[in-house]
């Protein structure tokens, strides 16, 4: 809608909007929460929900509000409907966790600044896992990454939706220069080949997983 506030979602009431702001990784400041506890208060913002891809949305605020908010919180837009890389979903890996052997939130960190903004087909999900117990739901991720002692595994084509599907394997063992420029590749072919709107999953299913390999490995 031309007249949707930028970086807004219209509710179903028809008069209240949804924004996401962006959290690479799902990692927050000090300043960042100091602000969205502002604005909740300051514009009453009725709900304040923690979404699945570890971002903070807050719903219901009215549309002459929608920029003052975004002014006040001082954040870029999250994508939550464009066609494009949607976020890095991340567990917390070698940074803090006893049982990370990767460095998950860096990897998740460098993947959403690397392929920020690029336009895709369909909206993309990466999921960065640092060790195989995969926090960050890697295996249903239109691409998946999953540390282990030996490097990082790259898996492909993985759906939560109506219609689950696991990610297929299609890498093991790379160095974090080589899980980028494996990720470039399958986005590269994927723009280049798949239908608008169809998802990692669907392309995958329709070429088959091993002209998918041929082309990026």
């Amino acid at each position: 809608m031309a007249d949707t506030p930028r970086g807004a979602i219209l509710q179903r009431d028809k008069e209240t909007y949804a924004i996401v702001p962006r959290s690479p990784a799902g990692l927050l400041t000090a300043e960042n929460l100091e602000a969205f506890a502002s604005v909740v208060r300051k514009y009453e913002i009725p709900v304040v929900k923690i979404t699945s891809g570890q971002r903070v949305a807050l719903v219901g605020i009215k549309g002459e509000d929608v920029e003052k908010v975004w002014n006040d919180l001082g954040m870029d837009a999250g994508k939550a409907t464009e066609l494009c890389v949607h976020y890095a979903q991340a567990c917390p890996g070698t940074a803090v966790c006893r049982f990370g052997v990767q460095d998950s939130l860096g990897l998740g960190l460098e993947l959403e600044k690397f392929f920020e903004g690029v336009d895709l087909p369909a909206k993309l999900k990466f999921g960065v896992s640092g060790c195989p117990f995969c926090c960050a739901e890697s295996y249903v991720r239109d691409l998946g990454i999953i540390g282990k002692k030996s490097g990082w595994t790259v898996a492909v084509g993985g759906h939560s939706g109506g219609r689950p599907r696991i990610a297929d394997e299609i890498a093991e063992d790379l160095t974090t220069e080589q899980v980028l420029d494996l990720c470039k590749k399958s986005l590269d072919h994927y723009r280049s080949n798949a239908k608008k709107k169809e998802r990692m999953s669907a392309f995958v299913d329709r070429i088959g997983l091993e002209s998918f390999k041929q082309s990026v490995l």
